[in-house]
């Protein structure tokens, strides 16, 4: 008997529902919500934003052999990839699933409302405006007090990393070489990190980080596909979204409560500061403006998915420990022991066996280290901007760099946790002006500038309420205090935007 196609389709329903350890549904629903975010609005925001496939690009127009020279699209998009992902859609997102399924929402509307827009229209701006870096773009939009203020902050958050990504790499290296001798210690491996780290940043972008940057982006990815199959092959349970408006973190008396703390410990899988400063490094690369879309909407897609990946692998397989905890969430913080990248180890040897090892090395050493070479880079590409000081020459760029480098050496003597516990904060904070600069942007072309405003707005409301509330980064205020300040400051900024919209009537050319 011919069977209608209704009744194959409840038969393919029911063999997908009976998988094995199934109870997903959350999982899946938001990794369909990703793609269909990239393939939909990510062209609503291409629109939103005017691409000309027929204007000529930063990397011929200003082609100086170092950081302006046309690159293939695939290894641009690898190379953007892996400059705004390193270990944050992986440390982040494990940190993050601690306060719930509540991390599934922010990691699938951040990204696709939030962070690809960010990435995106920041990129796009540098890129119509030969390569500018971050600050100067703030600047142009936000007046000279912001252009100043972002230099200050972008030269700082990008030291802060490169030295972050010193100490952390060198010390798990040193931890798994601890039988090699001298070659064993932290001292050496900091030694190894920070001379690749200053030809990284001296060198044509195309001579290292154009080689080995896509090697590695393509190791991030096959890592993230190999745990995200253990996700569907694994025993464990997944929570759904219907625990996810409850604080599950196992220290939700002693933290900072799910919001704001949620919204700035996921960063690099939602929203992200860092991501505009890494932007112009590959908007000075780009053959075509309509390549943006993939290369930076499709790179922050891409890395909310990995981010999404391993918020469930995470929890599912803390579920399955035999260790202390009487809730998956206990049994993740007993496994972390403060340390996020014991999870990622113990995730890619049980799951993935030998290949999954040597995956986790890559994941928690090679990832850091992409990050920490780039943000010395951009930290000079923005020193040059500020300074209008040309980089075709070696040792032109050697007189902006060692001063960076020898901050990043200066600050790897002091006792770092202190200045760590600003970062994330650092971060998002730098991802509110450039919301509200790529907004004032779309406005003075008459653009549809609610598609960065609502961010705008979201994300002033986080960033302050969280300096108002956290007790050793900000003022530990009471958290409906902070909450009330929060909203108060965020209206006002509203109210300044509508103010400067009824008052400017000038239109900026596209």
């Amino acid at each position: 008997m011919k069977m209608q196609s209704y009744e194959i389709f409840l038969i393919i329903l029911h063999g997908f529902f009976s998988l094995r350890h199934f109870n997903m549904i959350t999982f899946i629903a938001a990794v369909i919500l990703l793609i269909v975010g990239y393939v939909v609005y990510g062209k609503v925001v291409e629109r939103a934003f005017g691409a000309d496939a027929s204007r000529t690009t930063p990397c011929y127009t200003r082609q100086d052999g170092v950081d302006y020279m046309p690159m293939p699209t695939w290894k641009v998009y690898l190379i953007q990839f892996l400059n705004i992902a390193g270990t944050g859609p992986i440390f982040g997102a494990i940190q993050g699933i601690l306060f719930g399924p509540a991390a599934y929402l922010w990691i699938v509307l951040g990204c696709i409302f939030g962070g690809a827009m960010h990435d995106y229209l920041t990129g796009m701006m540098s890129l119509r405006k030969d390569g500018a870096s971050l600050p100067e773009l703030i600047g142009d939009e936000l007046g000279h007090v912001a252009r100043v203020l972002m230099r200050v902050f972008s030269l700082f958050l990008m030291v802060l990393v490169g030295t972050v990504f010193v100490k952390t790499p060198g010390d798990l290296l040193a931890v798994q070489t601890a039988t090699w001798g001298i070659c064993g210690t932290p001292l050496f491996w900091y030694i190894v990190i920070f001379v690749y780290y200053v030809l990284a940043a001296l060198l044509p972008i195309d001579k290292l980080i154009g080689r080995i940057y896509p090697l590695f982006g393509m190791a991030l990815l096959i890592m993230a596909v190999g745990v995200g199959i253990g996700i569907f092959t694994q025993a464990g349970n997944v929570p759904e979204l219907t625990d996810a408006f409850t604080n599950h973190h196992p220290q939700r008396d002693t933290i900072i409560p799910l919001f704001p703390g949620l919204f700035i410990t996921i960063a690099c899988g939602a929203i992200s500061g860092f991501h505009a400063t890494q932007s112009p490094m590959m908007a000075r690369c780009m053959k075509n403006e309509r390549l943006g879309r993939p290369v930076f909407y499709g790179a922050m897609i891409t890395e909310g998915l990995v981010a999404m990946i391993w918020a469930a692998a995470a929890i599912k397989f803390a579920d399955s420990l035999p260790v202390d905890g009487s809730t998956p969430y206990e049994k993740l913080l007993t496994a972390m022991d403060g340390n996020p990248a014991k999870v990622v180890d113990q995730i890619c040897n049980t799951w993935m066996g030998r290949i999954g090892g040597i995956l986790a090395i890559l994941g928690v050493v090679a990832a850091p280290i992409t990050s920490g070479d780039t943000a010395l880079r951009s930290a000079r590409m923005i020193a040059a901007d500020f300074m209008h000081y040309k980089q075709n020459k070696i040792y032109k760029r050697l007189l902006l760099a060692v001063p960076l480098f020898l901050m990043v050496f200066v600050l790897m003597l002091i006792d770092f946790s202190v200045l760590w516990r600003y970062f994330g904060w650092v971060n998002q904070t730098l991802a509110v002006f450039a919301l509200w600069a790529v907004t004032l942007w779309l406005a003075r072309r008459r653009r549809c500038y609610f598609i960065s405003l609502l961010p705008a707005l979201w994300m002033t409301m986080v960033c302050s309420t969280f300096i108002l509330i956290a007790p050793n980064v900000g003022f530990g205020l009471h958290p409906h205090l902070s909450y009330t300040l929060g909203a108060v400051l965020t209206l006002l900024c509203l109210l300044l935007f509508v103010r400067w919209k009824r008052a400017d009537n000038s239109v900026q050319p596209i």
